[in-house]
């Protein structure tokens, strides 16, 4: 693919209440969504502001039907709205752009010499040229302030241990593969693979181009890494130093959670901690003036759902104090206003995202500045990338039910305008499927349960639909009001389809949060079931219509719900976890499961993991049952649910297995996988239908 030039129109800049797609008169003539539109719908993501705020420079994301793969390149936008083009194109992953601080040159990561390096783009005439030869994948860019170096992040491969010494193959001979000696405890990692044994460094490296120079040392990883870390490594304003986020215990990978901030001065000196409590400490920014940081993080509790706070400290660390502690919501990827006065951050609340501002002082709340944020192409919550401005304005992703995903600009105190919409031509040719908000009722305990039901495009009140309920995984996670591709193609085809956010959701509190802690699944069975019984109160949803999936802690539940009830009449899980013993001893996060999910290790309480593995309410089972799972799944490995679909067969349940190859976590890498996901979930539903019911 080169530029799509079917969507090289300017868009003019819209006002906020025109964020949903324009549709055309005979809106209700269009068909919904259709499975072969997943390689259609682009992204606008990672927006950046420039220093003077006058563009944006933001990645387009795009598939490719011949290749089946996905990609991505750079474009700029003028905030006023008035030039939108292209800064690279073809084939190729541009990602991670980031502005330098005289706004003249963008630097960024491609793979467009065969291998992720560290590309600049001069603005003055649109040349770009590869700075860096690097033996691995660089991530995490930042400016020096004076432009004139690039920090970022590499894994650095060391010597694997060795046991055996293998005799030397004659001369021409073809010997097989040497064997793998493995002494860690995660050595896969789901979307990765097996790991090259390394750790991950800091390095600067000229902005002009040259040799790189590893900043940190030692047996440690820096920045974001597995469970640990998040937030990419910052340069202090006067230059001589990078703060960065990084565990460097010696048991860091059984304590894979314990970071802190970190402080590597540039001419040699030895690194200090700047933080030193028993938890993460992440994402660290620092004032313009450089006399204070800022970090997330928590008093580590072992739960599986902890409130993220946000922090304040002197440079050094001294005095942190918590800025957040009564918001009850987990802030991110914090950021100094130029005057040092405030800090401006994401937060997820009640299946929304926000930007929020709070005082560097501690006085009075926080302030909700911006709404609607969020990227992707699921339901999910907990995106959104922003940049902030020296002013006060802000450019950041945007989607809502019925778009997946643009670029925002908004002034400071000023109006939100929508400077992107990538997928115009799409929608001129499709409708998309009405997302309801409702609210059920706990039969638990009468707590409020948040849902919404998707109908299908053309909905008519008075006809009988089927219903679908898809569950989220995580399981400490939230779905939202974001735009999802799977259940907009499943709403097309004829289906109700309602997602809600049972107890041990995120974005309500952290109480509602933990009430799942050790106790998972358990009685968000209730919370799941009292969200259909609203939903079938209302006289178009069919009552024996009724159908479950959902993935990972979604593909748990729908295990749990079938084996508590037979009131759907087919199932589809999705990768799940049906044994909690093997899955805690072949995840790719196993002291993350065995810590902060469960009181002890597998061998201490084996009684309770088995208490919470679905086994325990399998003898139930009698719903038709499709599992379907990655190949590449190192997250929740198919192992699982080759358990399941097995136990099914020999309970003589109707069952299926798909396995999809070379996928990873989610089945969403190669685009004709999603669209098998999809179809497949869809396929098994319409095959049993009820009796006399055309399909969809």
């Amino acid at each position: 693919m080169t530029i799509p030039i079917r969507r090289l129109c300017l868009v003019a800049a819209l006002s906020l209440p025109l964020w949903l797609p324009a549709l055309p008169a005979s809106a209700a003539t269009l068909p919904g969504l259709q499975p072969g539109d997943v390689f259609d719908l682009e992204l606008a993501t990672a927006p950046q502001l420039s220093p003077d705020e006058r563009w944006v420079v933001y990645v387009r994301r795009f598939a490719d039907r011949k290749t089946d793969r996905r990609y991505s390149s750079l474009w700029l936008r003028a905030t006023t709205g008035q030039e939108h083009r292209p800064l690279t194109s073809g084939n190729y992953s541009d990602g991670n752009p980031v502005f330098s601080p005289d706004g003249r040159r963008i630097a960024f990561v491609s793979d467009r010499d065969g291998s992720a390096q560290i590309w600049m783009l001069w603005l003055e005439n649109g040349q770009i040229a590869r700075i860096s030869n690097l033996p691995a994948a660089p991530s995490g860019l930042a400016f020096s302030p004076d432009g004139r170096q690039i920090a970022f992040t590499m894994l650095v491969t060391t010597q694997g241990p060795k046991i055996a010494d293998m005799p030397a193959p004659p001369k021409g001979a073809t010997w097989a593969e040497p064997a793998k000696v493995i002494d860690r405890l995660v050595y896969r990692f789901n979307g990765a693979g097996y790991l090259d044994v390394g750790f991950s460094h800091l390095f600067v490296l000229p902005a002009e181009g040259g040799t790189p120079r590893q900043v940190s040392s030692g047996d440690f990883h820096h920045g974001p890494w597995g469970a640990g870390a998040t937030g990419k490594p910052v340069f202090t304003p006067d230059g001589k130093s990078l703060l960065v986020s990084a565990n460097r215990r010696i048991d860091w990978d059984l304590e894979p959670l314990d970071t802190e901030v970190w402080e590597f001065p540039l001419d040699g000196d030895e690194p200090r901690a700047l933080t030193d409590r028993r938890g993460p400490d992440n994402q660290v920014t620092i004032s313009p003036d450089g006399s204070k940081i800022a970090f997330v993080g928590f008093d580590d509790r072992y739960q599986g759902y902890q409130v993220r706070e946000l922090y304040v400290a002197e440079r050094d660390g001294r005095n942190p104090r918590s800025l957040t502690a009564a918001l009850d919501r987990s802030p991110d990827d914090p950021v100094f206003s130029a005057d040092g006065k405030s800090i401006v951050f994401r937060f997820d609340d009640q299946g929304s995202t926000f930007l929020g501002k709070v005082r560097v002082d501690g006085q009075g709340g926080v302030e909700r500045i911006a709404t609607k944020l969020g990227g992707g192409i699921t339901s999910y919550s907990g995106s959104g990338e922003f940049s902030l401005g020296a002013s006060g304005a802000v450019a950041f992703e945007t989607n809502d039910t019925g778009r997946p995903g643009d670029v925002v600009f908004q002034k400071a105190a000023g109006a939100a305008q929508l400077l992107t919409d990538v997928n115009a031509d799409l929608w001129a040719l499709r409708q998309p499927a009405e997302v309801e908000e409702l609210w059920a009722t706990s039969k638990h305990d009468g707590r409020p349960v948040h849902a919404w039901l998707v109908k299908p495009p053309g909905f008519d009140p008075s006809k009988k639909y089927p219903l679908i309920l898809e569950i989220h995984g995580g399981p400490f996670g939230a779905y939202g009001t974001h735009f999802d591709v799977e259940k907009q193609i499943w709403a097309a085809r004829g289906f109700l389809v309602v997602y809600a956010n049972p107890r041990g959701s995120t974005g309500y509190g952290a109480e509602f949060g933990n009430l799942i802690h050790h106790a998972y699944p358990g009685d968000d069975f209730y919370d799941l079931d009292s969200v259909v019984d609203e939903v079938v109160k209302r006289p178009y949803a069919d009552p024996e219509e009724l159908y479950v999936t959902g993935g990972s802690g979604g593909g748990v539940l729908t295990c749990w719900l079938i084996g508590r009830t037979d009131r759907y009449r087919a199932a589809a899980t999705m990768y799940p976890v049906i044994n909690w013993v093997s899955w805690v001893l072949t995840t790719d996060v196993p002291a993350f499961g065995a810590k902060y999910w469960f009181p002890a290790m597998p061998w201490e309480k084996t009684d309770h993991y088995m208490q919470r593995s679905l086994f325990s309410v399998f003898e139930n089972v009698k719903t038709p049952t499709l599992v379907i799972t990655g190949e590449a799944d190192w997250r929740t490995p198919i192992s699982e649910s080759e358990q399941y679909y097995t136990a099914l067969k020999l309970k003589g349940v109707e069952s299926v297995l798909v396995r999809v190859p070379d996928e990873p976590h989610g089945i969403r890498a190669r685009p004709s996988h999603h669209i098998s996901k999809i179809l497949h979930i869809a396929g098994w539903f319409e095959k049993h239908r009820k009796e006399g019911t055309a399909a969809p």
